[in-house]
């Protein structure tokens, strides 16, 4: 789930300018001129994902964004007609500190599951794994304990890998640098010092789709098992390596060596992350360091693969699986969108004090790769991902235009409360000058509109929290509508 963030914030990041920092355009299609107009019109044009009506050309520029939000730094790559086309970063590591280049590492959060998915299908090409086999098959330090729920049946890879496993915990906060890291096998259980939940069932296989970073940490597992190999070098030597992903990798913590090219992770209040990155044992779901530039190699390799023109990871046949969508719309570690004659493939990621997004269409060789380290990121993420497809002519990602009504302010009184969106996250309601303001735990304030005097939507995702009232009329919960999910938060 994308977490809200403020559109406006009242803090402001100390002396950050936009310093740009760029890799040498790789396209030969277009001039160094026309490419330097296209990063001009793309970071003047941030656009949120929805507009009221009347607004429809209300765009923002990256450095302004930046401070708003309190995001030291951004680091962009753009895909055009199959090639990196520009690659450039914008403000700071770190505060105080030297400017992002797109060589600057960022954590990944859960785009590190993709290329975790595509280590897993090279085994299943390689006939060492089967998707549809029980994972406990292959699970030989831990087994997967049967639970009620599931109604006997066994999970598999091809269910963990859609998250349609019915598999529990959704994301993994990390460890401070203060904390013990658990073994995989203690996050696995939940047993201290692992900060999340164990690991189980908590619906039948197959029985609806959901999230589930604990689904990927079994594949992790089993992964480790069958190969008998340390995660950090199974994937660099059979994903990042074979595709060139030279600044990528995913040990956790982070090595000395490449930790002086890498960025501080920052809270939405403008303060750094206590200790610096958090590491995570759980490195399937969200343990990759990167850059946008060796993302945008993956989708390269992803397109080139699927077209059987480069297949350094996989087959055309298995990356064709691996694109194919399924219940939520999502393939074999991606989310798949777009049209059927056009579709892209997509996923963002979220970790302490870093947020990030991308999304590269399969066969016209068009892409764009953002990563951001402040917990506020993941707006500016997304407008950027908005500038970018408005710029090259993309038929996705544009902002939905919306009508705004008033509603009596007493109405609008009846709203305020506290809302359990699921436990430990909350969202808080208030009405401050006849404008209702919502709030979620841990995030900035932001307002919202009335499309109906009960349905309302934010500017900064496209969204709407629908009030509803008991029997005898009170406001009692509100639905969340997002990303075709419904979510029922009760009122404390």
């Amino acid at each position: 789930m994308h977490k809200f963030v403020a559109r406006k914030l009242g803090f402001a990041l100390v002396l950050i300018s936009c310093l740009a920092w760029s890799a040498p355009a790789q396209s030969p299609a277009e001039s160094k001129a026309e490419v330097e107009q296209h990063i001009q019109h793309v970071t003047s044009g941030l656009i949120g994902g929805v507009i009221l009506k009347g607004d429809e050309h209300a765009t923002h520029t990256l450095t302004d964004r930046m401070k708003e939000l309190n995001v030291p730094g951004v680091s962009i790559a753009v895909l055009h007609n199959g090639k990196i086309e520009w690659a450039r970063g914008f403000g700071v590591r770190s505060l105080g500190g030297p400017p992002v280049n797109p060589e600057t590492l960022f954590q990944a959060g859960s785009i590190s599951k993709p290329l975790a998915a595509m280590a897993c299908l090279r085994l299943v090409q390689e006939g060492k794994l089967s998707l549809d086999a029980d994972v406990n098959t292959y699970l030989t330090s831990w087994k997967f304990p049967s639970d009620p729920v599931a109604a006997g049946k066994p999970i598999t890879l091809r269910e963990l890998l859609t998250h349609t496993a019915g598999t529990t915990v959704h994301g993994f906060p990390g460890y401070a640098s203060t904390e013990p890291v658990p073994t995989l096998v203690q996050v696995l259980n939940g047993e201290k010092p692992a900060n999340t939940p164990a690991i189980r069932s908590e619906a039948a296989p197959m029985a609806r789709w959901n999230y589930s970073g604990g689904g990927y940490t079994i594949m992790q597992l089993a992964l480790i098992d069958v190969t008998h190999e340390p995660f950090p070098k199974l994937l660099h030597d059979s994903v990042l390596a074979p595709i060139g992903m030279n600044h990528s990798t995913y040990e956790q913590p982070l090595p000395q060596s490449l930790r002086e090219n890498a960025a501080t992770p920052y809270h939405g209040d403008g303060k750094p992350v206590e200790g610096g990155a958090h590491t995570y044992p759980e490195m399937a779901a969200a343990g990759l360091w990167t850059t946008p530039t060796d993302l945008a190699l993956y989708a390269i390799e992803v397109e080139q693969s699927l077209a059987g023109k480069a297949n350094h990871v996989l087959s055309a046949d298995m990356t064709r699986q691996m694109l194919t969508p399924g219940m939520g719309h999502w393939g074999l570690g991606l989310e798949i969108g777009g049209s059927d004659a056009d579709p892209y493939f997509s996923h963002g990621g979220a970790n302490e004090g870093f947020r990030n997004n991308f999304a590269a269409y399969e066969k016209n060789g068009e892409g764009a790769f953002v990563m951001t380290n402040g917990d506020n990121g993941g707006q500016i993420a997304d407008e950027v991902m908005r500038s970018v497809a408005a710029e090259y002519h993309w038929p996705d990602f544009q902002p939905t235009v919306r009508t705004a009504i008033q509603v009596d302010p007493k109405t609008l009184a009846q709203y305020e409360g506290t809302y359990a969106l699921f436990k430990g996250f909350d969202l808080v309601v208030t009405l401050e000058n006849g404008q209702l303001m919502t709030q979620a735990t841990g995030q900035g304030k932001f307002p919202v509109y009335a499309e109906t005097e009960t349905k309302f939507f934010p500017l900064v995702v496209p969204a709407e929290i629908e009030f509803i009232r008991d029997d005898q009329g009170k406001v009692a919960s509100l639905i969340l509508h997002q990303g075709g999910h419904d979510m029922k938060a009760p009122r404390k």
